[in-house]
């Protein structure tokens, strides 16, 4: 079996949209067109069981592959998970347990597989042979790198340097990646800039085994609608591909202006000819972002959910958004407010003459507009809450609110509230 070997204009796009750098450009080409199929790799740790666009960058470079012929092994990284790595973070990830691993790759896998052929994909799991390791495995990993080495990772120059903490199970972590790459005999690894350190240790081991070092391919690091930090669940500045379409629709129309062209070119299939057009118009002041960000937005919404979704959401925007109409399908939630009592249902605050009191994060919550108490406060906090159009602020923790309140977070999701009798 052979792959195909790119076209010009086809190994250009390859290349170069949505490419940070590429090591070793050169070598990575003459590996296209060898015409032989290549092994490429990709890990994820388990700590979340979403994907959202950031990951996305990169997924579809490596679907643009697959179309050529080549391979992709994905990486369950079922131990690290259980290791924690600070990719570029202060502080470590929390370690999970063997349980919260196994359900947050099987609904990773399900999402990854919207993007990526699963007909070409090679799925491996750490504990493949990380399962069998003993503490002299450990040792003979650990003999083949200094410590100088590892410091180099930007991350922990800097904790070390400010005298932060630094675990020893941390700086194993890219070492465990590294051997992954020598298990699967790896062609390319791909991952985001902060993954820079992490795959070239992995080459460099390959080339301590005997192995052909693998190529590194780095795609940026997408900006999250915030425009200021990486897209981030976290920060709930992220845009996930299991949403509903009308949610990712309208997260999609909130990007700034500024991000636009960026995630046309790394999140489409626009041609670069179009996108160059659209850059002059934006330079030139004579182009309408808000329109610009209907086509990304409908876009987005058409290759995760298909298009008469993208269609409709198109249209909920414009209804509830442009044209501020509440949205005709509003989930409702069951609050007691006929027989309301503090001690008779966590939601109710209290009740007097004028009135029942709820608590907003706790009703956020419960409804599933936010996923914990502390993004409830958050989005208080950014002033995205509204009760019957009554924008909440950090302190409204407690608001009044009687059957059929609407509650409204952002411009898109709404609840009704409803007597539970």
């Amino acid at each position: 079996m052979t792959a195909k070997r790119p076209e010009y204009a086809h190994l250009q796009q390859i290349l170069k949209r949505g490419v940070a750098e590429i090591i070793v450009e050169r070598e990575f080409v003459d590996l296209l067109n060898s015409g032989r199929p290549l092994r490429l790799k990709q890990g994820f740790d388990p700590s979340a069981p979403d994907i959202h666009l950031g990951h996305v960058v990169g997924l579809r470079k490596l679907r643009q592959l697959q179309d050529l012929g080549h391979t992709v092994v994905l990486i369950v990284g079922d131990w690290t998970a259980q290791i924690g790595d600070p990719s570029g973070r202060s502080a470590t990830r929390p370690m999970l347990s063997a349980e919260q691993v196994a359900s947050n790759a099987q609904s990773y896998l399900q999402q990854f597989f919207k993007v990526v052929d699963p007909k070409k994909t090679e799925v491996r799991r750490q504990t493949e042979w990380f399962d069998g390791f003993d503490l002299s495995d450990v040792i003979r990993l650990t003999r083949r790198f200094t410590v100088a080495q590892i410091l180099k990772r930007d991350d922990f120059a800097t904790r070390f340097d400010e005298n932060q903490p630094i675990a020893v199970t941390e700086m194993l972590y890219p070492l465990l990646q590294a051997y992954d790459s020598v298990m699967v005999q790896a062609d390319v690894e791909f991952g985001g800039t902060d993954q820079r350190f992490n795959n070239l240790l992995g080459r460099e081991l390959q080339v301590q085994v005997g192995q052909r070092p693998q190529q590194v391919f780095l795609v940026p690091l997408l900006v999250g609608t915030d425009g200021a930090q990486k897209m981030s669940k976290s920060l709930g500045n992220y845009i996930g591909i299991a949403e509903p379409p009308e949610q990712m629709y309208g997260k999609a129309m909130s990007i700034p202006d500024a991000l636009i062209l960026n995630y046309f070119a790394l999140l489409t299939d626009v041609p670069q000819p179009e996108l160059d057009e659209y850059a002059k118009a934006l330079a030139a002041g004579s182009a309408n972002p808000m329109e610009m960000k209907k086509r990304l937005a409908e876009d987005l919404v058409r290759q995760f959910h298909g298009s008469d979704s993208a269609g409709k959401a198109a249209d909920h925007f414009r209804r509830v958004v442009q044209e501020k109409e509440h949205p005709e399908d509003v989930p409702s939630l069951a609050v007691p407010f006929s027989r309301a009592t503090a001690s008779d249902n966590d939601l109710i605050a209290g009740a007097d003459g004028d009135g029942v009191k709820i608590h907003i994060a706790r009703v956020l919550v419960r409804a599933g507009l936010a996923s914990t108490t502390g993004e409830a406060r958050r989005l208080l906090a950014q002033g995205a809450v509204r009760v019957d159009g009554r924008k909440l602020g950090p302190d409204d923790l407690i608001v009044r609110a009687a059957a059929e309140s609407m509650v409204q977070v952002g411009a898109r999701r709404f609840v009704r509230l409803v007597d539970a009798g």
